[in-house]
């Protein structure tokens, strides 16, 4: 937890919003971080937290196994803010009541606003309002006032003013509540007298200022894979500690086509980066061998990333710190360190592969931020438009685009076919309003007709998204004409696949990835 002049406390409650929640703080250039429901008052306070927002949940505040935070919490002076779970804990913890409805409440509802003054500053008589809820408030605890209601909740949000403790029933996160972003704003700046501060210049200036003070004259060790993460974390170190950054490139033979040649010409040649690249391709497809598992998969080439980079260290002499582009997203699903009711999806290697003897102190200085904040960064560094807007690419690269066993075969077809795709994405100018568009490789064989003859080749699946974050994504409803396009180039010059699929399932309940 970080130690910020202004800057906003959310106790996470297991929300799947809980990160929406951090997104729009940080919109309104206050800082936000996610911390456990459980957290002390007393670290709350030494942390000087300017505010706190208690997120919404999946448990009912009537049960007895439900995540409950410290009444401590409502002592130490700042103003709070409870939504959806966290305002009925809020009434529960100060006194009111709260039960099941009769009438659960889900998705869009009408809010009547029944006082225009501080929290709903600014709001019409009725707004509309995004509910999802099965236990309502029924009494006030003392204090409180009802300021807004609905068909079903009579107190869908209640206030102290004087304590400055506002609850709401709804989600004011989530776009389809229209004035949500309004109502943040009236808590942050006119309730809390937060002020304006965090912005990726700010970020940059004090990432650099910290990176130095913290490596002094050490050396560090920086993954570069050319992605949009690890180049922003290269020359962020960069700037701030010089020579003293050794950048280790690793082509895995997981990669995409050409990528290799890429980094080097862009790095080692134009940002004059102190550049070592390793060709590990045989030792990783060696070590992914008859792997099927995609949590083993990972798991592998995460830790033979670190075995390289150990081996590596020790020819280099001693180096003292390990650098990794983790983001906020990777944390918040790998590990849930936020302490919160929140389950693990899935590891990235990033943050889940390490082995529990690591020879590094590990440095990951966007594990903050989320992925538009990184690319922000990017901007601010001055990186070129088409590097900051790439799209993502998974840590374990394609091994995760291969179902099942991993083989040299199998990713020269995924290869090819991806790199189709995103040609003809980019020559539709879509490639930015689309979070992620990529090449599956399903290894099961169909039967097909090419010319006359029949054939029994692979499967190629495309995956194209919409996103903010990655923690929520829809399926993108690209052009038929593009995907007819897609289809036939990759069946015609894609040596071994005579069918392609298009996946239209969103996340959630689906990942991104298919593994």
């Amino acid at each position: 937890m970080h130690r910020r002049k202004d800057w906003i406390a959310i106790l996470d409650f297991g929300s799947q919003y809980t990160h929406l929640i951090a997104r729009r703080v940080r919109e309104c250039g206050v800082y936000s971080e996610i911390v456990p429901f459980n957290i002390q008052a007393r670290t709350l306070l030494s942390k000087g937290a300017s505010a706190l927002i208690l997120s919404g949940g999946p448990a009912s505040v009537t049960g007895r196994k439900s995540p409950i935070c410290s009444k401590d919490i409502f002592n130490i002076g700042v103003p709070v803010l409870g939504i959806c779970y966290g305002a009925q804990l809020m009434a529960k913890v100060l006194g009111g009541k709260v039960a099941a409805a009769k009438a659960r409440e889900y998705g869009r509802a009408s809010l009547k606003v029944r006082s225009a003054a501080n929290l709903f500053r600014g709001l019409s008589a009725r707004e509309q309002v995004w509910m999802s809820h099965g236990d309502k408030i029924t009494a006030l605890p003392r204090g409180f006032k009802i300021i807004g209601s609905t068909e079903n909740a009579q107190i869908a949000a209640m206030a102290d003013s004087t304590r400055n403790f506002y609850g709401v029933q709804f989600h004011p996160e989530v776009v389809h509540t229209p004035k949500g972003k309004k109502i943040f704003r009236n808590f942050i700046f006119d309730i809390s007298g937060c002020r304006r501060g965090w912005n990726m210049h700010s970020f940059v200036q004090s990432s650099i200022k910290e990176l130095k003070q913290k490596i002094g004259r050490e050396k560090v060790l920086c993954a570069l894979s050319g992605g949009v993460d690890s180049s922003v974390l290269a020359l962020l170190l960069h700037k701030a500690i010089r020579k003293n950054l050794v950048a280790i490139f690793i082509d895995n033979g997981l990669l995409r086509k050409d990528e290799a040649k890429l980094v080097e010409a862009r790095f080692k040649n134009y940002y004059k980066l102190n550049l070592k690249v390793i060709d590990a391709r045989r030792e990783f497809l060696k070590a992914l061998a008859g792997v099927k598992d995609p949590e083993k998969k990972r798991k592998i080439i995460g830790k033979l990333f670190i075995r390289i980079f150990e081996r590596q260290a020790k020819k280099l002499g001693r180096i003292k710190y390990l650098a990794q582009g983790t983001l906020y997203p990777d944390v918040i699903e790998s590990r849930s360190p936020i302490g919160g009711p929140s389950a693990t999806i899935k590891t990235h290697h990033n943050v889940g592969g390490l082995p529990k003897k690591f020879d590094f102190e590990l440095i990951e200085p966007l594990k903050d931020l989320f992925k538009d904040e990184v690319r922000l960064v990017g901007k601010e560094l001055g990186l070129p438009d088409d590097l900051v807007h790439r799209q993502p690419f998974p840590g374990p690269g394609l091994a995760v685009r291969v179902l099942g066993a991993v083989r040299a075969e199998y990713l020269g077809i995924l290869r090819q076919a991806d790199w189709i795709l995103v040609n003809e994405i980019k020559k539709a100018k879509l490639y930015r309003k689309l979070w992620q568009a990529f090449c599956v490789f399903i290894p099961a064989k169909t039967v097909g007709v090419m010319g006359d003859q029949r054939t029994y080749e692979y499967v190629i699946a495309i995956r194209a998204v919409t996103s903010e974050d990655a923690m929520t994504a829809h399926w993108a409803k690209l052009p038929q004409d593009l995907l007819e396009r897609v289809s036939n180039r990759i069946i015609n010059e894609v040596k071994g696949v005579n069918r392609v699929v298009y996946d239209i399932s969103s996340k959630p309940p689906s990942t991104i990835e298919w593994e």
